[in-house]
């Protein structure tokens, strides 16, 4: 059986924890703004599909789209507060293995 975890109220919820950022992303930064933990940053796409880091690590005429990557998948809560506030729907989350 699932973990439920509750909240201050004694409310029950399951957390779901993002897990990985498809490609569709847009690179807003909606979901790294709502999200304490640090779980995910904002990186470079190039033409040819490369994932680059934005910004100093490189050169910004190679960089053809922003997209968000998870880079720390053990820091997410399961608050899923990342996942209301994306326009593209593009994140995906699984249940606790517990």
């Amino acid at each position: 059986m699932d973990d439920l975890f509750a909240s201050r109220d004694g409310s029950r919820w399951l957390p779901e924890y993002l897990s990985q950022i498809d490609v569709s992303c847009i690179g807003c930064g909606r979901c790294f703004k709502v999200c304490s933990r640090e779980v995910m940053h904002l990186c470079g796409i190039t033409g040819s599909g490369e994932i680059v880091g934005a910004g100093e690590d490189a050169d910004d005429d190679e960089v053809e789209r922003l997209v968000m990557i998870v880079d720390h998948p053990g820091l997410c809560i399961g608050c899923g507060a990342c996942a209301r506030v994306c326009p593209k729907n593009c994140q995906f989350h699984i249940k606790s293995s517990n």
